[in-house]
């Protein structure tokens, strides 16, 4: 270390530390720097003054504000409540029809209806709520109980397959796991299904043999999806003679569904949400669908 000079070239004292040759400079603190220092010093002693600042023992300061963040949180959830309270007395009192015809009120579902779609039902249907393999899409005018509002209302509020003590109950039953059909019925019976929306994918040995399957068909189909296959609503069967299928209808998923069966589950929501917003989004699901011409 060496001793402090004064450098030529800028006229400023040196500290005396020097390393490989280079002096450090006795360069000031730059005065613009000392007062935003003391400014924030200033503020923050302020800042303790004005706002809750000191936990001590189980308190803490107040502040002379008396600012309370609890107290501004219940306030903001009070104007909500109160906000809420408005369309939530609109939608449980007023007929669903006139909801729906109420442009108005359609734009409001819209809009807060997709949140609650967002949140309770696009884990299972899909964010545009077009379903997947083992959930229906909501987006076409095919039900497995119905589509008009108030079954769904219903469906919303007891769920399907679950502990609700008014749920929904629906089950395919497992034709091979319970030994009801063995593997030569099965075969006839799913080329059977398959005609009834594809004749014309099956092979001439196969049609000869749709006899054989549509009296299987009848002796233990026909009680739920009816005798042509068209599905029976009250039961949650589905249509068969259509092209849309939960579990895929290609030859492989109806063989695995008459071998294992099939119990789809719906939650029921009447615990988790408010009468209004099962009806606001009994109509955002509806409004979903195709529009009639």
């Amino acid at each position: 270390m060496s001793k402090p000079e004064r450098d030529p070239y800028t006229g400023l004292m040196t500290t005396g530390h020097e390393w490989n040759g280079i002096k450090e400079l006795m360069t000031p603190v730059p005065r613009p720097v000392k007062f935003f220092l003391a400014t924030t010093i200033l503020l923050s002693v302020l800042l303790w003054i004005l706002y809750p600042t000191w936990p001590y023992g189980p308190n803490y300061t107040k502040g002379v504000l008396g600012v309370d963040q609890r107290t501004i949180v219940e306030e903001n959830l009070s104007r909500s409540a109160a906000l809420r309270m408005v369309w939530e007395e609109k939608f449980t009192a007023t007929d669903m029809s006139e909801l729906e015809a109420d442009d108005g009120a359609m734009t409001f579902v819209r809009s807060h209806g997709a949140r609650l779609f967002e949140d309770n039902c696009s884990a299972c249907h899909g964010l545009d709520a077009s379903g997947g393999p083992g959930f229906p899409s909501l987006t076409d005018d095919q039900w497995l109980w119905g589509g008009d509002a108030d079954t769904i209302l219903e469906t919303l509020r007891v769920g399907i397959n679950t502990s609700h003590d008014e749920t929904r109950y629906a089950e395919m039953l497992a034709f091979g796991d319970q030994g009801i059909l063995d593997s030569t019925e099965r075969r006839a019976l799913t080329t059977y299904v398959i005609s009834l929306s594809r004749p014309d994918e099956l092979t001439e040995q196969q049609t000869e043999g749709l006899p054989v399957g549509q009296e299987l068909f009848l002796d233990n189909c026909s009680s739920c999806h009816g005798d042509d296959g068209g599905g029976i609503l009250d039961v949650g069967a589905p249509n068969l003679t259509d092209d849309f299928w939960i579990y895929g209808g290609d030859a492989e998923s109806i063989a695995a569904t008459l071998r294992h069966g099939r119990i789809g589950v719906m939650p029921y929501w009447e615990d988790r949400l408010s009468e209004a917003d099962r009806r606001l989004l009994t109509l955002y699901i509806r409004d979903l669908g195709p529009k009639p011409q």
